[in-house]
């Protein structure tokens, strides 16, 4: 039998780490491993989340960014402000 364990082989690998951490720290270790799974989750979800929001901001089109009407300065004398003064 190459490449997959039989349950036999399950119930070994169980048997030597109940042996080697004992029955008192398996609970605690679960319990980080199950912690750690998560974070990681958390950490690739939001890397992902990241990407696809740069992705989007790259296919926008661009705006033109030059000066409108509305941004332009306005005068405070009631002429145009590229006229000179009399």
């Amino acid at each position: 039998m190459t490449g997959a364990l039989s349950p036999t082989h399950w119930l070994l690998i169980l048997l030597v780490v109940l042996l080697l951490f004992g029955a008192q720290r398996l609970p605690a270790a679960a319990r980080g491993l199950g912690q750690s799974m998560r974070i990681f989750k958390a950490e690739t979800t939001a890397l992902a989340e990241e990407r696809a929001q740069e992705k989007r901001v790259d296919e926008t089109p661009a705006v033109a960014s030059g000066p409108t009407a509305a941004s332009a300065p306005a005068s405070t004398s009631g002429r145009p402000a590229n006229e000179p003064a009399a």
